[in-house]
């Protein structure tokens, strides 16, 4: 992948193809590296170790919770759970009998990390019957090359968790169970709007123009695009263009002055309150 900004997409036309193109394209730019697989038996509340670096696993037997912060979820028998960033601390337990999981590791390639982890959500969690017939297929691979030791094994390894990880991005955004830009290509009039926002960022789009992308009155366009995405159409638009601003001074080491400018802010100052309020520090501490 390259450091280019975080529109993430090059094709001004994707905002014309809709909305599987800007899925394939921003899957397309997803690079990673599967790790190991293990097959991990936990007993009655016991988590797995090391879940800092990014994971994923497919429940064999039981359930398991998976919680962080005030939110708790439960994944049953046969269910993936894709955890982009991992889970720092732990957050996953068997709950109350003994469980096996299928435990799926890999990283970020050094030009993705910091892209990947603005984009993508924190947490994927694919049901058994959302995830037919390709979930058990590949859970079937998995535990196969989990107790295989033979030569190639590494890159079979490799392989299967790449596809593992698109496939579930590519349900978790079709089954619509997710806020954020995949929660919004779920419903193909507000992923026109995204679009054409992600095609070209640093337009100052206003609401009219908006909403007639997605050929919606402003006031039902605002309401779902709210709905899906979490937030106001402007200000995931401003969102957008800071997620740009901090990838121009992380990858490319910009300067400060030349990064708010490129993203559309007259004033330093300004720039560097907006960016404070959505990353807790400064520009100048992330470059």
């Amino acid at each position: 992948m390259t450091t280019r900004p975080y529109h993430l997409t090059d094709l001004p036309e994707i905002a014309a193809r809709g909305r599987d193109d800007l899925l394939s394209d921003v899957l397309g730019r997803i690079r990673l590296t599967g790790e190991r697989v293990e097959l991990v038996h936990l007993t009655a509340g016991a988590s797995p170790e090391r879940l800092g670096s990014a994971c994923l696993f497919v429940v064999a037997a039981g359930e398991i919770v998976f919680e962080q912060g005030a939110r708790s979820h439960v994944a049953h028998n046969g269910d993936l759970v894709l955890l982009p960033a991992g889970i720092p601390g732990g957050g996953v337990r068997a709950e109350q009998n003994a469980a096996e999981i299928l435990l799926a590791r890999f990283r970020f390639d050094t030009h993705s990390l910091h892209r990947m982890l603005l984009v993508l959500p924190d947490f994927v969690h694919v049901a058994e019957a959302d995830g037919q017939p390709w979930l058990a297929g590949i859970a079937s691979f998995l535990r196969i090359e989990a107790l295989d030791d033979q030569p190639g094994a590494a890159l079979m390894v490799s392989r299967l968790i790449d596809l593992a990880v698109i496939r579930a991005l590519r349900t978790w955004a079709q089954v619509g169970h997710t806020r954020g830009w995949l929660g919004g290509l779920a419903d193909p009039r507000i992923a026109r709007a995204l679009a054409a926002l992600h095609a070209n960022p640093l337009r100052r789009w206003r609401l009219e123009e908006l909403a007639a992308r997605a050929g919606m009155s402003r006031s039902s366009f605002c309401d779902r695009f709210a709905a899906l995405i979490g937030k106001p159409p402007l200000r995931y638009h401003i969102e957008l263009r800071l997620g740009m601003a901090r990838l121009m001074l992380v990858d490319q080491e910009m300067r400060v002055g030349e990064a708010a400018h490129k993203v559309g802010y007259e004033s330093d100052a300004a720039f560097s309150r907006a960016y404070k309020t959505m990353f807790g520090k400064s520009p100048k501490a992330d470059r």
